[in-house]
């Protein structure tokens, strides 16, 4: 018989349903029955593609005799971490309390039944002793007899847990002082510190992406002056933080962290050299750096950065949009219950499926004339340059580059015929946000309308669906929309809202941010500064997160104040820009003790202390001729990496809210271009050529 999850929204969940262990939501309902029978909770927290919590299910909560356990002692309760990621900030902090190091997925936490504190927790258990860790069957029974027979511990211990989880929740004092510029030069000295110059990126393996360290590298490059002619960077700007963003955006790009055939980015790779990847496909990886790489072509000029962001954004249409517009949320790393298999090739398949000259080109490009790298099969990752390639089988260029291009469709192709990874379908809000302003900067600098399009279907989807009575829900699949929706959901749609009003203009879409905006102030902002992950109608939990810093997503906080501050300045509302900055105090000393931790408050910071400059163009009526100029004026400004710039582009017959913008009348003829920036704004100019005199002087 099914167990209480089976009618449950999250695949996640679903696919415990079925499990011996009479497994619970979240809700009154476990809590209560946890007080009535005075059991103690078992808390775990995991997500649809996550390996691990795939392992533990078929190991322990798949197993008669475990669950029989686990239900003689425990209320068990099983939560997806993409639909309460309010549950799992609070309960990952409590398990690093607690084991002083870092969590992870799954996340098995043990509570008191009376007051939800956890007083012992860990991630992934065995079912056997292994590793020097207990079998999960003895943690079961040695957790249940302590807190029973040792309850006046568990509560001394649990008195110190709450103490420190509000103590966290309140912060330090907001700064009185200066917002420090010195503290965006101390973050690109972290960022120094700990880049790989052996493969790139950061830190050692297990090798993340982490966009937000290499949009501070490009923008710390922008601030110094940096700015690229025919593809090589001149303007004595910092090239060494160029080159480190560069190099790591080429790394992953060439590595098996990124789908060679398919387009899109892994997790994460498990070695420092980016080869083989965590092989599951997150759509909050994928909008981030899908930005990163729009951003970067412009930036160098790079047509690799070009291709990735355009296979990425094809990748995202055709597999992770759902046919009502929203993005679905993640693809699995197993298929047929092993991890990788969908991506891994033979030689003989390969051989078979192409050209003898095909096959050469493919096989020394991706490393197929090498050692297996994968489990005895072959991940594709890039070994040597195409040009290499040429030389040695002397071969035009272009003549190996088509050859590629033929091999790599018909490896696709054939792919399509296995069985594929699972995908969550359900449709968060917070990373539709992320994917939508993804989409949105990759259409509008590499002018594509389809991929504008695409931004435009997810967000009619998330008003349709997901905004109800002036308020968000966090989560849709099958037609269902529930759960009050946090911080992430309102900064990251906002976000996501603002880039796409760059890429066109529309009354309603600007309404609608200013909606979220209002409502982020009134129900989310903390009375000294920043906001909470919750807001203030939210289910009482054992504590309300105010969190600052960049985790997988950068932080609610960050892109929080960016936002106020960009909006602020564009529609001359102080009441926003005064929240940006108070968010800025409240967290500065957390900042400025660990930056390169905060580079989503550290983007916020810059453009606080450097105000971004805003351009509104205002075309004529219905012209067509006045349409086409616009559409020159706006496809060379797309064209410069201007960070510190918010660019709107306003048809003359659009509708304009009362207000600042109002005041941007449209011009008789042709296209005007208002300008204000560093708290002034400059006459009206008419004419393209004039504004870039302007913007250089």
């Amino acid at each position: 018989m099914p167990n209480s999850l089976i009618n449950e929204t999250s695949p996640y969940l679903q696919q415990h349903a079925h499990n011996p262990v009479d497994w619970h939501p979240w809700g009154e309902e476990a809590l209560s029955k946890a007080r009535t029978e005075n059991k103690p909770i078992l808390l775990s927290i995991g997500y649809s593609a996550c390996h691990w919590c795939h392992v533990m299910e078929h190991e322990s909560f798949e197993d008669e005799a475990t669950a029989r356990l686990m239900n003689d002692l425990f209320i068990n309760i099983k939560v997806d971490r993409e639909e309460r990621p309010d549950l799992d900030k609070i309960y990952q902090f409590a398990y690093q309390l607690l084991n002083q190091r870092g969590g992870g997925w799954p996340l098995n936490m043990f509570l008191t039944a009376d007051n939800h504190i956890p007083f012992f927790g860990g991630t992934y258990f065995p079912p056997q002793p292994r590793h020097g860790m207990p079998a999960f069957v003895d943690i079961l029974q040695r957790v249940a007899d302590f807190y029973h027979e040792h309850p006046e511990d568990v509560g001394k211990q649990n008195d110190s847990v709450r103490e420190y989880l509000q103590r966290a929740s309140e912060g330090r004092a907001p700064l009185d002082g200066e917002i420090e510029a010195a503290v965006l030069d101390e973050a690109r000295r972290q960022l120094e510190n700990s880049y790989d110059n052996n493969y790139a990126g950061f830190g050692a393996a297990p090798k993340f992406p982490h966009p937000t360290n290499i949009e501070r590298l490009l923008r710390h490059w922008a601030a110094t002056g940096g700015s690229v002619t025919d593809g090589s960077a001149t303007g004595g700007a910092d090239v060494q933080a160029l080159e480190m963003a560069r190099t790591t955006l080429h790394a992953m790009a060439s590595g098996g962290i990124y789908d060679q055939l398919g387009g899109g980015f892994c997790r994460y790779s498990v070695d420092a050299q980016w080869m083989i990847p965590h092989f599951e496909k997150m759509l909050y990886d994928n909008g981030p750096l899908l930005v990163l790489y729009a951003d970067a072509y412009v930036a160098t000029g790079d047509a690799v950065f070009q291709r990735v962001a355009e296979e990425t954004a094809q990748w995202v249409m055709r597999e992770m949009q759902s046919p009502l517009g929203g993005y679905y949320s993640t693809l699995d790393a197993d298929s047929e219950g092993e991890e990788g298999k969908f991506y891994a090739w033979q030689l003989a398949e390969v051989q078979q499926l192409l050209t003898a000259g095909e096959y050469a080109v493919l096989s020394q490009h991706y490393g197929l004339d090498r050692a297996p790298n994968f489990e005895g099969a072959w991940h594709l990752h890039v070994f040597r340059s195409l040009e290499n390639i040429a030389d040695e089988l002397h071969l035009e260029l272009p003549s190996v580059q088509s050859m590629l291009k033929t091999a790599r469709e018909k490896l696709l192709v054939a792919r399509e015929t296995r069985v594929h990874p699972g995908r969550d379908e359900k449709i968060l809000t917070s990373w539709n946000g992320l994917m939508i302003k993804g989409m949105a900067v990759a259409g509008r600098r590499l002018d594509r309308q389809d991929f504008i399009a695409s931004a435009e279907q997810a967000l009619d989807f998330v008003r349709n669906n997901l905004w109800v009575d002036g308020r968000l829900l966090a989560t849709s699949k099958d037609g269902k929309a529930h759960l009050v929706a946090y911080l992430d959901d309102y900064a990251f749609l906002a976000d996501g809202v603002l880039a796409l009003l760059e890429a066109r203009w529309c009354n309603d879409d600007l309404q609608m941010l200013i909606a979220l905006l209002d409502v982020m102030l009134e129900h989310f902002a903390a009375d000294d500064g920043g906001f909470y992950f919750t807001a203030d109608d939210h289910e009482k939990l054992i504590q309300r997160p105010r969190p600052w810093m960049d985790e997988a997503t950068p932080s609610g906080n960050g892109i929080a104040a960016q936002v106020l501050l960009r909006v602020g300045y564009l529609l001359g509302n102080s009441r926003y820009v005064d929240a940006a900055e108070k968010t800025l105090r409240a967290a500065w000393q957390d900042v400025r003790g660990f930056p390169h931790a905060h580079n989503a408050l550290l983007t916020a910071a810059e453009e606080f202390l450097y105000p971004t400059e805003t351009i509104v163009l205002r075309s004529a009526g219905e012209s067509a001729g006045a349409a086409e100029e616009m559409a020159q004026w706006t496809a060379a400004l797309n064209q410069e990496y201007a960070p510190r710039r918010l660019l709107v582009a306003i048809p003359g017959d659009a509708p304009v809210p009362p207000g600042a913008l109002a005041a941007y009348t449209a011009p008789a003829a042709g296209v005007i271009a208002r300008v204000c920036r560093e708290g002034r704004c400059l006459p009206p100019l008419g004419n393209l050529a004039e504004l870039h005199r302007r913007e250089k002087g």
